[in-house]
């Protein structure tokens, strides 16, 4: 039975993947931070949805963005087959009005949270060697846009970051791929941190019109049976390249409403393998079959 570890399962993203892959007979470790606290509500649920249908799913506390949160949980954890990164917040606001410590935040929690979990499972997985880490990024880890820029930053990082892990890793038989959700009907907007610089915030009248429109264009999309906005998509993302065979699973996929992110990724890809063939890296792209 393969073992899936699954971060941010609280809600969106990882909530619904949480169940899905328990239903698909995999042993889920599902994962969130105040499990027994803000949380406790959907740990509770997670765990008696795996009651009642006598599946292997496991809610366990971990805070991505301390170590030792992270060591305590996962030193208790057997091998994991596949590790998704789920994870994560956005921080919305002019860049001017965050302070240094906002935006170590943003990038702690979507960045270096990403590498603690990747770090907890990695010598396990070296020792199988075999596994796969999919990393959830975003279209706007490819493309910029005003009152995003902080959170633009944490998924631009968390791309390179990933990449140079893809590279690292396929030698020893473990997998680094990178999932890109377009806008989709979760709490991700809801939950989003504004600045607590307003007075600076306000100066900026054209990005904060921009993003109370782009509100409403995603709120529009939700309510739109047609758009592609049903969280399971990106589950179904998530499952298809777990599926895939070794040597097979593209680097980025993007899901959704992909605001022209598709065509960036397939224009660079050729340049990218380029890239790897001038500085004779092409072996390192994705493990071998």
């Amino acid at each position: 039975m393969k073992k899936i570890l699954i971060t941010g399962c609280s809600s969106g993203f990882g909530y619904s993947a949480a169940k899905h892959f328990a239903q698909k007979g995999y042993a889920v470790y599902a994962t969130m931070r105040n499990s027994k606290g803000k949380n406790a509500e959907k740990a509770n649920e997670l765990t008696e949805f795996g009651k009642s249908k006598g599946l292997n799913l496991t809610v366990l506390d971990i805070d991505v963005t301390s170590d030792e949160s992270v060591h305590k949980t996962m030193k208790d954890v057997p091998a994991i087959d596949v590790l998704i990164n789920n994870a994560g917040v956005g921080y919305g606001g002019p860049i001017e009005s965050f302070s240094s410590k906002e935006i170590l935040d943003q990038l702690d929690l979507n960045i270096v949270g990403t590498i603690r979990m990747a770090n907890a499972v990695l010598p396990k997985m070296r020792a199988q060697k075999s596994g796969l880490i999919i990393q959830l990024s975003s279209v706007v880890g490819r493309i910029a846009v005003p009152g995003f820029g902080v959170y633009n930053a944490s998924k631009w990082g968390l791309e390179g970051i990933s990449e140079a892990l893809r590279y690292e890793l396929a030698p020893l038989g473990i997998d680094v791929v990178m999932v890109e959700p377009g806008p989709f009907a979760t709490n991700f907007f809801t939950n989003m941190i504004p600045t607590e610089n307003e007075e600076i915030a306000t100066a900026y009248e054209h990005v904060n019109a921009f993003m109370n429109g782009f509100g409403e264009q995603v709120a529009a999309m939700n309510a739109d049976e047609n758009a592609p906005t049903d969280p399971m998509l990106v589950v179904q993302a998530f499952e298809n390249l777990i599926n895939l065979p070794n040597g097979s699973r593209p680097l980025r996929t993007p899901v959704g409403v992909d605001f022209g992110v598709t065509a960036i990724n397939d224009a660079m890809e050729p340049h990218r393998k380029g890239s790897l063939e001038g500085m004779g890296l092409t072996d390192l792209d994705g493990p071998k079959p």
